[in-house]
């Protein structure tokens, strides 16, 4: 993770940003059964590993719109790139990741609309913007980080899609490792 120096962020993004780590449970709830219901037919990674995922994509949304949005830049297109490989282990078409992923902007839109209209006026249009902006390079890092999986799982597997428990554990080491990038990154938003 890159060090760069604090700046300062717009009091509207600031604000979306604690909104955001406030909603968190809810927001991750709500992600979570949506993704509940679509598991039908495909690997399950259990609901703490999912869990875990949703909330560290949740926080690290949250420390986007902040003055750490530099340093988070990395940890957030690692998270995202690990949730598209993830997705291509339970089986999902790039198409579903990317609706997952929307699902998330939905209910920000829906849960956060009140703060939105309560900014002034010229600060509605650009911080929705933003965060739209931020949440566009999730989805597009997400379809990367599928594409890699598949790509790596055919020429790995003799064109054969199919994860391995060692495959599922090396993608939630690699959780633990951004995990712990955002620990660091609230250290440093907490001076």
């Amino acid at each position: 993770m890159a060090t760069h120096p604090l700046r300062t962020s717009a009091p509207s993004l600031v604000a979306v940003g604690r909104r955001i780590a406030s909603l968190r449970d809810g927001l991750v709830a709500k992600w979570s059964r949506f993704l509940d219901e679509r598991q039908t037919g495909t690997v399950v990674l259990g609901l703490p590993a999912t869990e875990r995922l949703l909330k560290l994509i949740v926080d690290l949304l949250a420390h986007m719109s902040g003055p750490l949005r530099h340093e988070t830049d990395e940890t957030w297109f690692a998270a995202t790139e690990l949730y598209g490989r993830l997705a291509a282990v339970r089986g999902l078409s790039a198409g579903e990741v990317v609706e997952e992923l929307q699902y998330l902007r939905e209910l920000l839109t829906r849960d956060m609309a009140d703060i939105f209209v309560a900014l002034p006026a010229r600060q509605q249009l650009p911080t929705l913007l933003r965060m739209n902006r931020v949440l566009d390079r999730g989805v597009a890092n997400a379809v990367v980080g599928y594409t890699d999986a598949l790509v790596a799982t055919m020429f790995s597997r003799e064109g054969v899609p199919v994860p391995t428990t060692d495959h599922v554990q090396e993608l939630l080491a690699q959780l633990d490792g951004i995990e712990a990038e955002l620990k660091l990154l609230d250290q440093r938003s907490a001076r």
